[in-house]
C-alpha cells in the first residue's frame, strides 16, 4: 500500500477530526472489566481499532462495530491470553494486561509489537502490578500474571508512563482498598479513560492530575460513552497547514489540549485562532526555525515531533529538536533527507537546516507518525512523492487521504 502525492498544493477549507486513537483503544480494553454492555461512540475506523477488536474477540468479548459506534460485551470471557499474532501488530495490546488480571485474577499477554520508535520498557507496568500483589513472569515472549486478589497500594512511577498509568488505573478499580498512583501521566486520553471508568461506577479522584486515587469497587456496570477528539490528528493538520501556506479550520478541535503545539507553531510563524467552532490555522508565508523539546503532557507530544520536523525542513534558519520520550523517533530523518531535507541527528537531538524546497521521490514510512510526517513532506515537495508502507499511517489516521483531498491536496492511495 502506498500514497502518491503531487506536492505544491495550498491546503484550504474545513476538516473534521475523528475520535482519538490513543483513547479509543484503552476504553476498548476497559470493557473487559464489566459483564454489562459497553457502547462507545466516535470510535475511529483505523487499523489499530480493528486489531484491538480481534484481540478482544480472542478473549471472548462480543463486538459489533458500525458507523463509528462500537458495542462490546464481556459477559462470558473464554480466555485470559492475548495471542502473539495480534499483540505483535500493536503495542497498545499490552493494555489488556491490567483489566484481565482484575477481572480473572490471571492474564497472559504476548510482548508487544507495533512501531519501532523505542524500547517502551514494560518494567514500569510490571513493577506497578506487582505492587498491587500480582506475581509476574516474563518468559518465552509472554508476560504471565496471576493474583489471589489485587490489593490497593500507593505506587510512585519512575516515569509518567502513559501505558503503565492506564494499566494500573484499570487494575485498581476492582482491587481491594485504596490505590494511589503518584507521578501518573496526565495525558487527556488518561482523563478520558478515568471518566469512562467513573461512568461505569469506578471511584476515582484526581483525574487529570499527576496523583490519581482509586477506591476499589466490587464490580462495574456498562455505559454509553463518546471518545474524545484526536488531538494528535489535529496537530498533524496544523503542521500540514504551516508548510503548505494553508488556511484551514479544524472543526471541533480543542485548543486547550494543544497548548504547547499551538505555542511552537505560532513561534514558527503560523497564525492560529481558536473558538467554539474549532481551530483555524493560516500561514503568513515562510516558516521560521524554532527549537523544540518533546516532553510528557502538558509538554509537546512526541507523536507530533515527526510532522513538525517535516514542516521545519523548509523553515528559514536552523531548528534544533530534542526528543525526550522515544529514542528512535529520528529514524524518519534518512527518509526526509532523500527528499532534499537537511536533518542531522545525534543521540536525542536533531538539527534541521531549512532548505528552499523538498523534491518528491520514493520514501518508506518507518512507523505511524513518521508516515504522517512523510505525507506532509510530500504535500510541500516539488513533484511526485510516493510514500510506501502506508499501512502504518492507516493504523492511526482515519481517512487521511480523503480528508486531505477535501482540503485541496493531490493525494491518492494505491493498495
Amino acid at each position: 500500500m502506498k500514497y502518491i502525492i503531487e506536492g505544491g498544493k495550498q491546503l484550504k477549507g474545513e476538516v473534521t477530526l475523528s475520535g482519538a486513537k490513543n483513547s479509543a483503544l484503552k476504553l476498548m480494553a476497559a470493557s473487559i472489566l464489566t459483564k454489562q454492555e459497553v457502547i462507545l461512540e466516535n470510535v475511529p475506523k483505523i487499523g489499530d481499532v480493528f486489531t484491538m477488536i480481534e484481540v478482544l474477540k480472542s478473549l471472548g468479548v462480543r463486538a459489533d462495530f458500525d458507523n463509528g459506534t462500537l458495542v462490546l460485551k464481556a459477559d462470558n470471557l473464554t480466555s485470559y491470553e492475548a495471542p502473539f499474532d495480534l499483540v505483535s501488530k500493536m503495542r497498545a495490546s499490552i493494555i489488556v494486561l491490567g483489566p484481565l488480571l482484575a477481572r480473572l485474577a490471571k492474564s497472559r499477554v504476548a510482548l508487544p509489537g507495533g512501531c519501532k520508535i523505542g524500547l517502551r520498557k514494560i518494567d514500569i507496568h510490571i513493577r506497578g502490578l506487582e505492587e498491587l500483589g500480582a506475581k509476574i513472569e516474563v518468559s518465552h515472549g509472554f508476560i504471565s500474571a496471576q493474583v489471589k486478589r489485587l490489593t490497593g497500594k500507593k505506587i510512585e512511577l519512575d516515569f509518567p508512563s502513559v501505558g503503565a498509568t492506564e494499566n494500573l488505573l484499570m487494575a485498581a478499580v476492582l482491587a481491594k482498598g485504596t490505590t494511589i498512583i503518584e507521578n501518573a501521566a496526565r495525558e487527556p486520553e488518561i482523563a478520558d479513560l478515568a471518566n469512562f471508568l467513573s461512568n461505569c461506577g469506578a471511584d476515582i479522584t484526581g483525574i487529570g492530575t499527576d496523583t490519581i486515587k482509586i477506591e476499589g469497587v466490587k464490580q462495574l456496570k456498562g455505559c454509553r460513552y463518546r471518545v474524545i477528539q484526536d488531538r494528535i490528528e489535529a496537530g498533524t493538520y496544523l503542521a500540514a497547514a504551516a508548510c503548505t501556506k494553508g488556511d484551514i479550520l479544524i472543526k471541533s478541535a480543542d485548543a486547550s489540549l494543544l497548548t504547547m503545539v499551538i505555542h511552537y507553531l505560532k513561534e514558527a510563524g503560523l497564525d492560529i485562532t481558536a473558538n467554539a467552532k474549532g481551530i483555524r490555522a493560516r500561514s503568513n508565508g515562510c516558516l521560521r526555525a524554532i527549537d523544540l523539546v518533546t516532553l510528557p503532557y502538558p509538554g509537546f507530544p512526541t507523536d507530533l515531533q515527526g510532522p513538525l520536523v517535516a514542516s521545519l525542513a523548509v523553515a528559514k534558519g536552523s531548528s534544533i529538536v530534542t526528543e525526550n520520550v522515544f529514542e528512535n523517533r529520528f529514524i524518519l530523518a534518512s527518509e526526509l533527507n532523500k527528499m532534499g531535507a537537511s536533518v542531522s541527528t545525534q543521540n536525542h537531538h536533531a538539527v534541521i537546516k531549512g532548505v528552499p524546497n523538498l523534491i518528491g521521490t520514493k520514501v518508506k514510512a518507518p512507523d505511524l507518525r513518521g508516515g504522517a510526517a512523510l505525507i506532509i513532506a510530500g504535500l510541500l515537495a516539488k513533484g511526485e512523492t510516493v510514500v510506501e508502507d502506508a499501512f502504518h499511517v492507516e493504523r492511526g489516521y482515519e481517512d487521511i487521504s480523503s480528508k486531505l483531498q477535501s482540503l485541496g491536496a493531490d493525494i491518492r492511495v494505491e493498495r
